[in-house]
């Protein structure tokens, strides 16, 4: 435990940039024993240089935890498996994160006999809602502090150059000190970039600020395929410029470098933050958009039609939700999940794709259990499909259809011109 002179011991989240690093300045300023925590979630990061900064920053210890694998297997599939996207558009990929490093947070936190966990999440964001729930889901006796919406810290760094002066005062070392025209959040699945300029929705990014993917424009001018193979709706092998890649990570990493190459995953949205604001966002996801377009695709050949509708209706909507709000750690997420196994029994087959210039395309499909029959769809042979069978189908399924045409003549309004939904005729 901390010492009898402190007020706690504490573990921080600990990114190694200005705003961690005042926090951890300021905790140790307030009496508190701090311990650093670093999560290894993908991004790229100078882990040793981190490590360095926080021990000279004067932090007790420093923890480094390697969680890709489980990010990639326990998150990131189990989202690809769902489709998962937040207001049709963003694949998710902050959200993600948050639930394997709160985790090994708490896990450290377990071990070092830590009082409280603290992170550097500003007061309007959806970090530190999703930090949070998550804390107290896996630790409900764990207490947080979370500086910025401490009044004594806000009002005190009250802008980027309040942190700056204190950071020379402290003697911590930073990178640069104009102030940063956006801030980031890197892990393996994407990059996100939004504040400082960007907070006009009407500025267009600079080029420069894209760090991951080549711009479309610049990608190769030749095309590139490669092949996922899928079993249970989970990639299980990508064959690309004549190797195979098999292990989670290794598929994960290899389709993050092709899609980087060809200008793949760029998005820019404005977004409805959880605790009520807009805040706009640009994103990075390369490998997850191209996992997302192969996932649907083999999905339409294998997925039967009303497994996919209540799927897309229910699951696909709830856990994005789940996700973007920091309920993973909850009832809801484990009823909702527990649904995917069985949604996704008969994902098996292969898709193949091209990459060119921003897109992907899809080239062709197969499978050995798709539901997808040649003879029974081809329009040159009978297949075992009578054409006449279609008659009765349709006169059952137009029973209500002349019920409601015929109240319409009773009321006088059977064959006037067509209207709009707002009444106008068209």
């Amino acid at each position: 435990m901390a010492s009898q002179t402190s007020k706690g011991r504490v573990l921080l989240a600990y990114s190694g940039g200005l705003d961690t690093s005042c926090i951890l300045a300021w905790l140790i300023e307030e009496g508190y024993e701090v311990y650093a925590f670093m999560a290894d979630v993908g991004q790229e990061e100078d882990f040793e240089a981190a490590r360095a900064k926080a021990l000279k920053v004067g932090a007790k210890k420093f923890f480094l935890e390697d969680l890709k694998r489980e990010f990639v297997t326990e998150l990131i599939y189990p989202a690809v498996q769902a489709n998962c996207i937040y207001e049709g558009v963003y694949l998710l990929g902050t959200s993600l994160a948050r639930p394997v490093i709160a985790r090994g947070m708490i896990a450290v936190a377990d071990k070092e006999g830590c009082d409280f966990v603290s992170h550097g999440c500003t007061g309007k964001g959806n970090d530190q809602v999703r930090f949070e729930l998550a804390f107290y889901g896996l630790k409900p006796s764990i207490k947080v502090i979370a500086p910025w919406r401490i009044p004594a810290f806000y009002n005190r760094f009250a802008g980027r150059s309040h942190l700056l002066a204190y950071a020379e005062e402290k003697q911590i070392p930073v990178q640069q000190t104009a102030a940063k025209p956006w801030s980031t959040d890197e892990n393996l699945f994407h990059i996100s970039y939004e504040a400082g300029i960007l907070e006009d929705p009407n500025t267009t990014p600079p080029d420069d600020m894209w760090k991951l993917t080549t711009s479309p424009q610049k990608a190769p001018d030749a095309p590139e395929q490669l092949s996922i193979e899928f079993q249970a709706g989970l990639p299980v092998k990508v064959d690309a410029g004549g190797k195979t890649h098999t292990d989670a990570v290794d598929i994960f990493l290899t389709l993050n470098a092709l899609a980087r190459k060809h200008g793949i995953g760029r998005l820019d949205i404005v977004e409805n933050r959880f605790i009520g604001v807009k805040s706009r966002g640009c994103y990075e996801s390369p490998a997850a958009t191209i996992l997302r377009v192969a996932h649907m695709d083999i999905e339409g050949l294998t997925l039967d039609r009303n497994v996919r509708a209540l799927r897309d209706q229910f699951i696909t909507v709830h856990l994005s939700n789940i996700l973007y709000n920091g309920y993973f750690f909850s009832p809801e997420r484990e009823f909702v999940t527990s649904a995917i196994p069985a949604s996704q029994r008969t994902v098996n087959g292969t898709v193949r794709l091209q990459l060119y210039k921003g897109n992907v395309t899809v080239e062709g499909r197969y499978s050995d259990e798709g539901l997808y029959d040649e003879k029974e769809s081809s329009m040159d042979e009978l297949g075992g499909f009578e054409p006449t069978d279609t008659s009765g189908f349709i006169q059952i399924e137009s029973i209500r259809i002349k019920k409601w045409g015929q109240a319409n003549v009773r009321k006088g309004q059977a064959g006037v011109e067509p209207k709009d939904v707002y009444g106008t005729r068209t």
